[in-house]
């Protein structure tokens, strides 16, 4: 039985910020959602979560069912943390205890630790670090045995020298743990009670201090500061790319590429630079996204290329389509296949027929479309009355001239053409030429006008 604490409590001051620490993000998701997700793939019996600072917004925020809740009113350190938690806990069992600050621990590294643990031993997480300043110290006897931890503010100048730390995570038995907590005092320096202090009361019960690793030091470092939490944001995403590129993915620039949500791929895939792809996101085989494009929740299919400069947002693009440079797909949005849109294009809440193309300056907005349609440069769909959203039918093999509305709601029936500068207000039969044209005039004599003295 294990039984997770992800100590979240924190005001983490050095943030500068209102939004508690452990909300701040990585690659676009709190870090403690990060640390509870690691939690979760270990199938724990019981998930405590300690929390103080942003008290009910960091509950609302994470907001998940299977999440004991435990309050930190007062910070009096990690000791006093991990026991307002203890009522949640079962004494049978193990005790992990976990940062929500520190958001990239792999699961693999907690799984190792945990299998270090029985009723005769505890399990420590530690990190040789060139500079430990900050972190506390692990002191080994002369048989290399663990005899407990010293906190950097009361360490000896010599303690200070060694570099191999305490990252604060920690498997124990959760019996021990109960008895071990109810014993600490708050005689040091900063006068708080330290977690750390457990080590030397296990060392005196005869208990062996088993230590592990984690394989790069980014799996423990936790944040403090917009510096380290830029550094960490930087280090998940190169993960992100390396993932992406094992499976296939041609990445131009892996150091310039955002993964906020989840991306799956088919192969031959290549993506440019400064791409961000937000929420779920499929990409189908032979896809290509140009330089500084935004795809959130969409479904690309095979053989679509989308040039520079594209946001498309709850979409999806059918095959061997081409959209932008510069376009923009907005929520509700389908493009059947074989389609082109082009240059400062925005299409929302439409479907958009087999072969039909949208190529310039055009808005086209609560709109069913058939194929083989061509829009017109500069053509609009008025779809709002200032009250309400109505619909424009389009049906197949439609052409428009450019400067064209269609008021809707209105239709304009299969094969039919509407003239450049068309104000349709009315239905367009089909196969027919439909305009509203008026008579061009000149004014004779007409002086500019000049700018007054």
């Amino acid at each position: 039985m294990l039984n997770v604490v992800i100590l979240a409590a924190g005001q983490g001051t050095r943030m500068k910020s209102d939004l508690p620490k452990v909300l701040h993000p990585v690659g676009a998701r709190p870090m403690l959602a990060h640390v509870i997700e690691t939690a979760r793939q270990l199938n724990p019996s019981r998930l405590v979560v300690i929390y103080g600072h942003g008290g009910q917004h960091v509950i609302d925020t994470i907001n998940a069912p299977d999440i004991v809740w435990a309050e930190q009113a007062e910070q009096l350190g990690t000791g006093h943390a991990v026991a307002q938690g203890l009522h949640a806990l079962s004494d049978a069992g193990i005790a992990l205890v976990l940062y929500g600050d520190v958001p990239l621990t792999r699961t693999k590294t907690l799984q190792q630790l945990v299998e270090q643990v029985d009723e005769n031993s505890l399990a420590l997480l530690t990190v040789d670090l060139e500079d430990p300043s900050g972190y506390g110290r692990i002191l080994r006897d002369d048989n290399g045995s663990v005899h407990c931890i010293r906190e950097e503010k009361d360490a000896s100048e010599v303690e200070k020298s060694v570099n191999e730390v305490n990252t604060g995570i920690l498997a124990v038995a959760a019996k021990k743990l109960h008895d071990w907590l109810d014993k600490l005092d708050n005689n040091n320096a900063q006068g708080e009670y330290y977690l750390t202090d457990i080590i030397a009361m296990a060392v005196a019960d005869g208990m062996v201090i088993n230590t592990a690793q984690p394989e790069v030091i980014e799996e423990v470092l936790g944040v403090n500061s917009k510096t380290q939490l830029a550094y960490l944001e930087r280090y998940y995403q190169f993960q992100q790319a390396e993932n992406l590129m094992k499976e296939g993915v041609t990445i131009i620039d892996p150091a310039r590429i955002d993964v906020r949500g989840h991306v799956n791929v088919g192969r031959d895939v290549t993506m440019d630079v400064n791409v961000i792809f937000e929420g779920e996101v499929t990409l189908g085989d032979n896809v290509r996204i140009g330089a500084g494009c935004v795809l959130r929740d969409v479904i690309i299919e095979d053989d679509v290329e989308i040039l520079p400069m594209c946001v498309i947002e709850n979409a999806s693009i059918g095959a061997k389509s081409r959209v932008g440079p510069y376009s923009r797909i907005r929520p509700g949005t389908e493009l059947k296949g074989d389609n082109h849109v082009g240059n400062f294009v925005e299409i929302k809440n439409s479907q958009i027929g087999l072969g039909s193309k949208v190529n310039h300056l055009t808005y086209i907005g609560d709109t069913d479309m058939g194929s083989g349609v061509n829009i017109g440069a500069g053509t609009i769909t008025a779809n709002y009355d200032g009250a309400n959203k109505h619909r424009t039918v389009i049906e197949d093999n439609v052409s428009t001239g450019s400067n064209t509305v269609m008021v809707a709601p209105v239709t304009v029936g299969k094969g039919a053409t509407l003239g450049a500068g068309t104000v349709l207000r009315k239905d367009a039969p089909p196969s027919e030429l439909t305009l509203t044209a008026t008579q061009q005039k000149t004014v004779k004599g007409w002086q500019k006008p000049t700018t007054k003295k």
